[in-house]
């Protein structure tokens, strides 16, 4: 059964929605309506044209995360004219540091992937009134006080992970019903606006019932102790719903190790080249599919900080300003296809 989804339109390519202030309303990946301030303006260009650009990021504590932050150095390092200043942090109070610091060092711009959104929503009023451009990436922060947003369509992933697990459902049982478990993220607009997609979509479908949900917080080992703890306290379960690839390969080593591969099928995000592999092989459980969440983002938001500095627009608009807000497609990757994206050489 088809169904037409409500709170965003499919989009091809790369959707941008530009943002002012708090003026626009809608389910996309848009923080929390609680802006404090409005939107940066473009900087002055700096003398010379040289700039130092302090990139904070979370531990590479998953490959996702690696992947990431791998993308943003190879990005800096592409600018003859860029220095760069590259912290992670293991918490939030670090991260935190890290941006103080930044700022303290006069940094041109900033790029930073919020560890949690709220906890970081502070930092980011620092940097803005520091007048420092601040280019967000991957989870937002409860504020409008940045330069630019990107990440990728995480109200689409959680919306088509649950078409393609209604399909399936339908397929193996005539109808769809069935109950779920969920395996979340960490606390952020990610993690809430994949779960609201994946909520917005099964709601009209009453047979389906999600009966457990558990953080994993996008980690392979949080979400194999997350999974066996639900497959301890529920005998019956037809699918489950894991917000993050990485997390899946936990999921299914616990699904193995309880010998209840055969019973559910996975619906899961990402791109990664592992979950891919399970795919080609058809290995058991079975993932249905993997709607792409790019860690070439890390690279996109250092680009997009280098070409605020260079005031400049991208290549193609008529615009003259880099938008405030841009959301990448969540392409769906199957079973079907999965041969036309799997690069066995990738990072992730």
């Amino acid at each position: 059964m088809m169904k037409k989804r409500k709170a965003m339109p499919v989009i091809a390519l790369v959707a941008i929605l530009a943002i002012l202030s708090a003026c626009s309303s809608g389910a996309g990946n848009k923080p929390p309506s609680q802006p404090t301030a409005a939107a940066q303006d473009d900087p002055k260009p700096a003398a010379k044209g040289e700039y130092t650009i302090g990139i904070s990021l979370p531990s590479a504590d998953h490959g996702w995360m690696g992947a990431l932050i791998a993308n943003a150095k190879a990005e800096a390092e592409k600018h003859d004219n860029v220095k760069y200043l590259l912290y992670t942090a293991k918490d939030p109070a670090k991260q935190t540091s890290d941006i103080e610091d930044l700022i303290t060092k006069k940094v041109d711009a900033v790029v930073m992937l919020p560890m949690e959104s709220a906890a970081l929503t502070p930092a980011a009023e620092k940097v803005a009134k520091a007048n420092i451009p601040l280019i967000v990436v991957d989870r937002a922060v409860n504020t409008e006080s940045y330069r630019t947003y990107v990440g990728g369509d995480n109200y689409g992933i959680g919306f088509g992970d649950a078409k393609h697990l209604v399909e399936e459902l339908t397929k193996k049982k005539g109808k769809a019903e069935g109950k779920v478990i969920e395996i979340s993220g960490v606390p952020s607009t990610v993690t809430d606006l994949r779960s609201k997609g994946f909520r917005d979509y099964i709601k009209d479908y009453p047979g389906i019932q999600i009966i457990a949900t558990q953080p994993g917080d996008f980690t392979r080992e949080k979400a194999l102790k997350a999974t066996e703890n639900l497959l301890q306290a529920n005998k019956e379960i037809d699918a489950v719903y894991s917000q993050d690839d990485d997390m899946t390969i936990g999921i299914v080593q616990a699904i193995r190790d309880a010998k209840r591969e055969k019973e559910m099928f996975i619906v899961s995000s990402g791109g990664m080249k592992e979950v891919y592999q399970m795919m080609k092989e058809k290995s058991l459980p079975e993932v249905i599919v993997s709607l792409t969440y790019s860690p070439t983002m890390g690279g996109t938001a250092v680009n997009l900080a280098v070409k605020v500095l260079e005031h400049q627009g991208l290549e193609g608009f008529w615009e003259k300003t880099i938008p405030h807000h841009i959301i990448l497609e969540a392409t769906p990757i199957t079973p079907e296809n999965v041969d036309e994206y799997f690069k066995p050489d990738a990072n992730y």
